[in-house]
């Protein structure tokens, strides 16, 4: 296969490339104050997580998560998706937590986008943190 450019479709090209090739090499450099404030961030939302964890979810019934799972031992994050025989299915994590605010806690269940329901999971991922990944795992 043979390609053919004339000298300006071949300098229009040339400077096409580099654009691309300068947006694609800067796009992954962060300044220590982008780190520090996406850490921050994260920080406050593991914080959330864990108050919505041990009794802040506001269900009528009083029970919380650190009941069945204290400090979010038992609920091995790194092991979804997998079989989870309460849903009959392959499920997700947050499918998981959300049989437990319905069941046990008996309360609402949240979106999987739900900010709560994100600051669950990364209380809950913070705390098995290190832990190698296991999908699928029993």
């Amino acid at each position: 296969m043979h390609i053919c450019f004339t000298r300006a479709g071949f300098h229009t090209a040339i400077a096409a490339l580099a654009i691309c090739f300068n947006c694609t090499a800067s796009a992954d450099v962060f300044t220590q104050a982008d780190l520090d404030r996406w850490q921050a961030e994260y920080d406050s939302v593991v914080q959330k997580g864990e108050q919505l964890f041990h009794g802040g979810l506001g269900n009528a019934n009083t029970v919380s998560c650190d009941q069945c799972h204290p400090n979010a031992s038992n609920t091995h994050p790194e092991t979804y998706p997998k079989f989870q025989q309460q849903l009959g299915k392959v499920a997700q994590q947050w499918e998981m937590i959300n049989w437990c605010i319905m069941n046990p806690l008996e309360s609402e269940p949240l979106a999987a986008d739900d900010a709560k329901m994100t600051a669950l999971r990364a209380y809950i991922n913070q705390e098995r943190r290190g832990v190698p990944m296991a999908p699928g795992k029993h």
